[in-house]
């Protein structure tokens, strides 16, 4: 198993580009089994999970070509086999995107609960209840969804409980296919969930209210092939960007979109630093000044994201004052707080609530990563330690960022990877 070896202590300075969206990509690859032309996806990350989805379309008898430019095109007309494998999906909650392409393309879809992370219980019956509405029949069996529909699913008013991103993501793709209207209330407004709604649009799907929280579908006869670029990686550009801040740096992100980041952006400016940003770049300069504590509040988007706020707490341990950082989205996802602390940082937890004194700096110390934004979050803990840190179970890592280790190399970084 591979870890990496941090020796802290470097400022960040330097250009790197930005890899497509993990969560945007993934539901885009479940979208091409809704039409039997192929489609196009560039801009794809090259990650674990991007090659898990296409395993499981490659389980299916769905057979992605890649070409020379690392785009993918899939034409699932040569599928097999409608089921999601237990082997596969228990590593990727993402799989669970199957379901709603399946059910309204096929008739039948067969789906083990899903893995992933160790956060919260991100549950599922949300998905269930909405594909039930639409006319579906669905057992959960032996650690399977098996669901089936009698002809087409049809059009229904759905009103989602909790935002959940995959839950909106896998009724808008049913229900673009199905018969008549449809319409999700209280849906995610993430831009991941829009840029899928662009490509299903693009595809020939009628959708309109993306990005807001009601969403309205209506069902076509079906969907063409078309050519899709995956819209840019708004987690993998923020934890750059506060991994420069905690460093004292000065990073340019290129092929990237500040419209999407505006939170974040925010926050990164009360921590001191100074940014600059065009269409698709940001520039983040700290001119060597220590950033200072800042206290924020995750919600679903547009507010602040669940996804950085480990890397906040990373930064707040070498703040100037008290931080803290409030979790209202998952359970559960404070387990990087206590390998902080065995690195010296001062932090208590209160409830869903991390409460944070900034120190001058860190120890090196042999930590371990829990889920993927907590592994990045280590990181940026071990650049501001003094002396070496390793980072064990980093296949988390490997899950949601493009050669990490290699980028942050580019910035100046000391940072390798060793088999262990």
């Amino acid at each position: 198993m591979d870890k990496l070896i941090i020796n802290g202590g470097v400022s960040l300075e330097g250009e790197i580009r930005i890899a497509g969206a993990k969560n945007s990509a993934l539901p885009i690859l479940a979208a091409t089994l809704l039409t039997h032309d192929t489609v196009q996806i560039c801009n794809l990350p090259h990650l674990y999970d991007i090659t898990t989805m296409l395993e499981l379309l490659g389980c299916m008898g769905v057979q992605p070509i890649i070409d020379e430019k690392l785009n993918v095109e899939v034409n699932s007309s040569s599928i097999k086999d409608f089921s999601a494998p237990y082997e596969l999906v228990r590593t990727m909650r993402a799989s669970i995107l199957v379901l709603g392409p399946l059910l309204t393309r096929y008739g039948k879809a067969e789906v083990a609960l899903p893995g992933g992370c160790a956060i919260g219980s991100r549950p599922v019956n949300l998905h269930i209840s909405a594909l039930e509405a639409m006319g579906a029949d669905i057992k959960v069996e032996g650690g399977y969804i098996k669901a089936s529909v009698g002809g087409k699913l049809k059009g229904a008013h759905i009103f989602m409980d909790l935002v959940t991103v995959t839950g909106t993501e896998n009724v808008m793709m049913a229900a673009t296919l199905a018969e008549g209207e449809t319409v999700i209330e209280n849906a995610a407004r993430e831009p991941e969930v829009v840029d899928l709604a662009n490509c299903l649009v693009k595809m020939g799907a009628d959708i309109a209210g993306q990005g807001t929280d009601t969403i309205v579908v209506n069902g076509v006869e079906e969907l063409k092939g078309c050519s899709y670029s995956v819209m840019p990686d708004r987690i993998e550009t923020g934890t750059y960007l506060i991994a420069a801040a905690a460093t004292r740096g000065h990073i340019k992100l290129k092929d990237t979109r500040p419209d999407i980041l505006e939170s974040v952006l925010s926050k990164l400016e009360q921590v001191g630093a100074e940014i600059k940003v065009g269409d698709n770049w940001i520039e983040l300069d700290m001119r060597g000044k220590r950033p200072k504590a800042v206290s924020l509040r995750t919600a679903p988007y547009p507010a602040f994201p669940t996804d950085m706020q480990a890397q906040f707490t990373a930064l707040n341990c070498v703040a100037n004052g008290t931080g803290s950082i409030t979790e209202t989205v998952f359970e559960n996802r404070f387990m990087h707080v206590h390998e902080m602390n065995r690195m010296g940082a001062s932090i208590r937890v209160e409830g869903n609530t991390v409460i944070v004194e900034g120190v001058e700096t860190l120890k090196g110390a042999p930590v371990m990563a829990t889920d993927l934004r907590a592994s990045a979050s280590l990181i940026i803990a071990g650049l501001v330690s003094e002396n070496e840190t390793s980072v064990d179970r980093i296949y988390h890592i490997d899950r949601g960022y493009e050669c990490i280790e290699e980028k942050l190399q580019l910035l100046g970084a000391r940072i390798r990877r060793v088999s262990s």
